[in-house]
């Protein structure tokens, strides 16, 4: 079994949570809000969880710059040295690369996770089971492992994983494609062939394998911020990531080494995850009323409403008549009244706010 002092947890941090606009705003993005009702962000979440797996010191996180200090308020326990900085949002291979780096230098022996920050996992000592297999794994067969979740619907809104049948070992499988959001009659054919896997965007490897399947495939990330690797975990590597990290192609790391690499591998796991990527997540997974209303955090009066989503500061009440399907979430100065079934538009609506010059409202 991998050595857990070997093993080092970069959380994903930097974005901006658009679909679940008003209540993620760019200055306050989901990944630092209570969502559920718990009593604690996102993120903070995300980090308790990984405690299971590593010590508290290897755990970093790779923000935007804009975050740092809502990064340092979330977790206190981390040092600055902890919270990598973008200047940029540049997608997640230079994020991925730049941790990697950094990570490599303090051990060359580190095996990494990669995770979002913003992701719901109910059966965590299931996930921390399969996070430390694929860690295992990855230190003894030298691959590049990404969880996959077995899909228990036709979804269209997830990228699928294509896995061979056989396993290379208990659980582990290659992987022989991977394939973008798919339409709905191709998602039922996926979910009947038996071999496809949501891709949940966790992956695990060792920094030097992950680094060499970098060098080889995305060779211009690679070169860009290795040529400051004299500069990594020292006071003169802000400098070096403001300078060069904007420099770097944009472009996530499926493109950039996952669908080009041989040895790339999945571990099929089923740990009660959902990635809580728009209010409709929201609404699945909260306890819903008799007429299949959810109200997340407020009062409300509600009549003659039903398979609604409610959601507004724990002061306030909301009464509502008539509703059928829809979202309305009341936030600081943004009431959002919409129609669940059209929730993919309210990303539209913030780029129109911004094509407005209404940003103060983003």
């Amino acid at each position: 079994m991998s050595n857990k002092n070997n093993i080092y947890v970069s959380i994903m941090a930097g974005g901006v949570g658009s679909r679940f606009w008003p209540a993620s705003r760019t200055h306050r993005p989901k990944q630092f809000l209570d969502m559920l009702g718990l009593g604690k962000s996102l993120l903070r979440l995300t980090y308790e969880r990984f405690l299971q797996i590593c010590p508290s010191e290897n755990i970093f996180i790779v923000t935007n710059q804009q975050y740092r200090e809502l990064v340092k308020e979330h977790l206190p326990e981390l040092s600055d040295d902890q919270i990598l900085c973008e200047p940029s949002r540049n997608n997640t291979a230079p994020c991925i690369t730049y941790a990697a780096l950094k990570l490599q230098k303090i051990n060359p022996e580190a095996t990494m996770i990669v995770a979002p920050s913003d992701h719901l996992i109910t059966n965590e000592a299931a996930f921390a089971k399969k996070i430390l297999q694929a860690a295992d794994f990855a230190s003894r067969k030298k691959g590049l492992i990404t969880l996959g979740i077995q899909p228990f619907k036709p979804h269209t809104g997830y990228g699928y994983i294509k896995y061979q049948k056989i396993a290379i070992e208990a659980g582990v499988h290659r992987v022989e494609a991977f394939t973008e959001k798919p339409d709905i009659d191709t998602a039922r054919d996926f979910l009947e062939a038996g071999n496809y896997l949501w891709n949940a965007g966790i992956f695990i490897w060792q920094t030097q394998q992950v680094l060499a399947a970098l060098q080889e495939h995305a060779t211009q990330i690679y070169d860009i911020l290795q040529a400051g690797w004299d500069k990594l975990n020292t006071q003169q590597e802000q400098a070096f990531i403001d300078r060069a990290y904007p420099t770097t192609p944009r472009i996530s790391i499926d493109y950039a080494i996952m669908e080009k690499a041989d040895n790339v591998y999945t571990l099929p796991a089923d740990f009660g995850w959902s990635d809580l990527g728009s209010w409709s997540s929201i609404y699945q997974i909260q306890e819903k009323d008799s007429a299949d209303n959810v109200v997340s955090q407020c009062q409300a009066l509600l009549e003659d409403s039903q398979n609604c989503l409610i959601h507004a500061a724990p002061e306030k009440l909301v009464v509502a008549r008539g509703l059928d399907d829809f979202i309305v979430v009341d936030d600081e100065d943004v009431l959002l009244i919409f129609p669940r079934k059209a929730e993919q538009s309210i990303k539209q609506v913030t780029q129109q706010l911004k094509e407005k010059g209404k940003e103060d409202y983003l």
